[in-house]
């Protein structure tokens, strides 16, 4: 394999559609009401694959380095473990594209607000800056919270909350209380699949002193707190929809709860922790589609 060949296994281009759902999600509340404009999705959509490379190149690194990616480790191999790419040029890759998605922020940022917004354009500037310091330490450093069971909380955060609203504040520039919901609904789901990751690696994790929080809770609970994100994602799509409702082609948008609830029913017939990895790229895709559905059950036929 090639080092560009490398570097794209790397990039693990098999995660971006999950990244991009909250952005896609808010840019449907936004559109829904009127709002939409194409230079800002474009550029928020290049920033989150941004952010999703950089934080799978990052991802990769920590791991390699701290040797939790081992030949124990159930689920597709890394870059550094396989010996394909250098601590040394991996560490520059992560460099390059936390510059690159630093620069494609601020060009969001001044696409959304131009020079007349200072303080929102500086409130953006801090949550992309700290987005990017995310995708680096959740395994990167001695602090690194990936390791301390605190992934699930900033990914919650940064794939759910701040993607899917603050998404729709670069178009509106307000916040709505109904905005939230679909971000805790995005939110929960991302972290599903991050779920899904961990219980996959439990065991290695475990005996490498990655403590996620699937090594903290133990499979049976984290089997249970698995299930509660996905029936909880449903829950809070279901109070949007009923407060949005505005014609049945709203309905729509409950399509996407049967891949979710057929992840569920899989998920659960699955008794071994290492055999849930078929799961990871189903939830991450099942949850784009949540996204999508989202987005075209509000913006047709209004």
């Amino acid at each position: 394999m090639s080092n560009i060949k490398a570097f794209v296994s790397a990039a693990r281009l098999r995660t971006l559609p999950l990244s991009l759902s909250g952005i896609v999600a808010g840019t449907g509340m936004a559109a829904s009401e009127g709002l939409f404009d194409p230079a800002v999705f474009t550029l928020a959509l290049i920033t989150t694959i941004g952010l999703q490379v950089l934080s799978n190149f990052a991802n990769d690194y920590g791991d390699g380095v701290k040797g939790t990616d081992n030949d124990e480790r159930v689920g597709p191999q890394r870059a550094l473990q396989s010996g394909l790419i250098t601590p040394a040029a991996m560490k520059k890759a992560v460099i390059m594209t936390a510059l690159i998605t630093l620069f494609t922020a601020v060009a969001l940022i001044f696409a959304a607000f131009g020079s007349d917004r200072f303080y929102y354009s500086l409130l953006f500037f801090l949550l992309g800056v700290a987005a990017i310091a995310a995708a680096i330490k959740y395994t990167v450093g001695d602090s690194a919270y990936g390791y301390r069971g605190l992934g699930d909380v900033f990914v919650f955060i940064f794939f759910g909350l701040v993607s899917v609203v603050g998404s729709y504040f670069l178009y509106t520039k307000e916040l709505s209380v109904t905005a939230w919901l679909p971000g805790i609904s995005i939110g929960f789901l991302s972290v599903g699949v991050l779920n899904l990751n961990n219980l996959r690696d439990r065991k290695s994790d475990q005996k490498s002193g990655k403590n996620t929080l699937v090594v903290i809770l133990g499979s049976r609970k984290a089997r249970i707190y698995h299930n509660s994100l996905i029936i909880l994602a449903m829950v809070f799509s279901l109070i949007y929809l009923g407060v949005n409702y505005q014609s049945p082609v709203n309905l729509l948008w409950l399509l996407s709860f049967l891949p979710l609830a057929f992840h569920l029913k899989r998920f659960n017939q699955t008794k071994e922790d290492e055999a849930v990895d078929p799961e990871l790229k189903k939830l991450a895709i099942s949850t784009f589609v949540f996204s999508v559905l989202f987005f075209i059950s509000f913006n047709i036929f209004l």
